[in-house]
């Protein structure tokens, strides 16, 4: 999200910096942005820049790596922008010339970080530009003032249609992850039920690391694909299943559905900025297994709504565009839409 506002950003006539502080331990996370003229955005990392061969940063952009985020090293700039809660605690005590202060929320308790501290941060005065919706509330209900949800986009040429929705075989698709708010045992469980009931079910995981260590062989495991070949694998199957907790947006879903998924969640929060119940896509509780695997079982059982959620799914996530997002983001760190 970070590097796709600085692309976008830039391409408008912004300097941008994606600054990224050395850490020496790895638990301690944190991004930092900084946007006008020019614009900062930061970044984590342990020991240097990241490599971001998954997406071609722009010349326009300074990808600065700096000793820390000590504000010594942070350069001038119309607006800076945290895009953590750890760099938020910085970026609240800085100097009125690294520019007007605004905090990208992507993250909430009580998986990356300390509920004291993190909602301690939305209450810090930053201008808060939550990912979603149900994200933005999550702020409010904390003491949060001057919350603006700018919802994500989907880059729908990296992410589209390529065979027809009913022309699919039965096969699934599922991020796995480690992470536990992820819950992909969960997921995994919900697939197993439903083998039993439907024998010639298949599955599609793939994920960043190394996949589950037991996996059946009707369950295929794909590492660090690239775009391309994710919009393959969305594009093979007819639904996608979520099993999260809790998401900020729900990036895989929303990628799935442009690609013509029908999608199969739990409530895991983010979702609901394009996920509504039997309309686009079937949702149940959290970390209810049975519920996840009912509503797969009526996927691979009812092809007409299947067909339903894909449709209605493929046509409202095409609202969700990376220039929409740039132009409510750029609105509100220019201050031409933050409120008073």
């Amino acid at each position: 999200m970070v590097y796709e506002y600085a692309n976008r950003l830039s391409q408008r006539g912004h300097r941008v910096n994606v600054v990224h502080p050395l850490l020496r331990s790895p638990n301690r996370a944190s991004l930092t942005k900084k946007l006008g003229a020019p614009v900062v955005l930061a970044a984590n990392r342990l020991t240097g820049l990241p490599r971001t061969g998954w997406l071609n940063m722009l010349p326009g952009v300074n990808m600065l790596l700096v000793r820390s985020l000590d504000e010594r090293f942070i350069p001038p700039g119309d607006a800076i922008v945290a895009s953590a809660w750890q760099t938020a605690e910085r970026v609240v005590g800085y100097a009125p010339d690294k520019g007007r202060k605004f905090y990208l929320v992507m993250d909430f308790d009580p998986w990356l970080g300390p509920k004291d501290r993190l909602e301690a941060t939305w209450r810090a005065p930053l201008h808060k530009i939550p990912i979603s919706g149900w994200l933005s509330q999550r702020l409010i209900q904390s003491g949060a003032e001057d919350v603006t949800p700018v919802p994500i986009g989907i880059d729908h040429e990296r992410f589209r249609l390529l065979n027809d929705f009913g022309s699919r075989s039965r096969k699934v698709a599922m991020l796995y992850s480690r992470l536990d708010y992820k819950a992909s045992d969960a997921g995994l469980r919900a697939l197993e039920i439903c083998k039993g009931r439907h024998p010639g079910l298949e599955a599609i995981l793939f994920g960043r690391r190394e996949g589950p260590r037991h996996i059946p062989s009707w369950i295929t495991y794909r590492s660090n694909v690239s775009d391309e070949t994710l919009m393959e694998i969305y594009n093979q199957c007819a639904i996608y299943l979520c099993s999260s907790l809790a998401e900020g947006f729900a990036l895989p879903p929303a990628e799935a559905m442009a690609c013509g998924c029908a999608v199969v969640s739990t409530d895991c929060g983010g979702i609901r900025e394009y996920a509504e119940h039997e309309i686009t896509a079937l949702l149940s509780a959290p970390g209810d297994v049975e519920a996840l695997a009912s509503n797969l079982t009526r996927l691979l059982e009812d092809e007409d709504l299947r067909l339903k959620l894909a449709k209605t799914g493929h046509e409202l996530i095409q609202k969700f565009t990376w220039d929409r997002a740039t132009d409510e983001f750029e609105e509100i760190v220019s201050g031409r839409n933050v409120n008073p």
